[in-house]
């Protein structure tokens, strides 16, 4: 039997041919964000804005018409980002968004993608939260080995 803290957990996993530097510079880089958004959750973010360090907060406005402030809480670079959003200026309600990147080899790399609602209280929040499932966070992965993969543009 599953607990519910391990079914609030999930996760996608994907190889993409692309190096772990070129694919980190689309996650972490809030701009580039709604370019491999699966849930089209995400409408832009202001240029400047690329994570650098545990601690950061980079705001994306919404699709719906709404802001978040997101603060970075696992970072190492190339490898690792993490993030908390939250409604600006409030307390995160207890989700978190995690991109790990591990080389494969020189021109490959596994994406793995995690979204955790395991500290989430505020049940008016669950059913937005259950829509991130593993198809979900796949179709973000799918998105962003297109952009990964596809040839610099110079």
């Amino acid at each position: 039997m599953t607990s519910e803290v391990e079914e609030r957990v999930v996760r996608a996993v994907r190889d993409i041919a692309a190096t772990p530097g070129r694919i980190f510079e689309l996650i972490a880089d809030p701009r580039l964000q709604p370019v491999w958004d699966g849930n089209d959750n995400l409408a832009r973010a202001e240029s400047g804005q690329r994570v650098r360090a545990l601690g950061e907060v980079f705001v994306m406005a919404l699709t719906r018409g709404g802001i978040r402030e997101n603060r970075v809480v696992e970072f190492e670079e190339g490898r690792l980002i993490a993030w908390n959003p939250s409604e600006p200026g409030s307390t995160a309600p207890g989700h978190l968004w995690r991109w790990e990147l591990e080389p494969l080899d020189d021109a490959n790399t596994r994406v793995t993608h995690t979204y955790d609602w395991s500290q989430l209280t505020d049940e008016r929040r669950f059913g937005r939260a259950r829509a991130n499932t593993e198809e979900a966070l796949t179709s973000s992965l799918r998105r962003l080995a297109v952009a990964a993969e596809a040839p610099n543009r110079n």
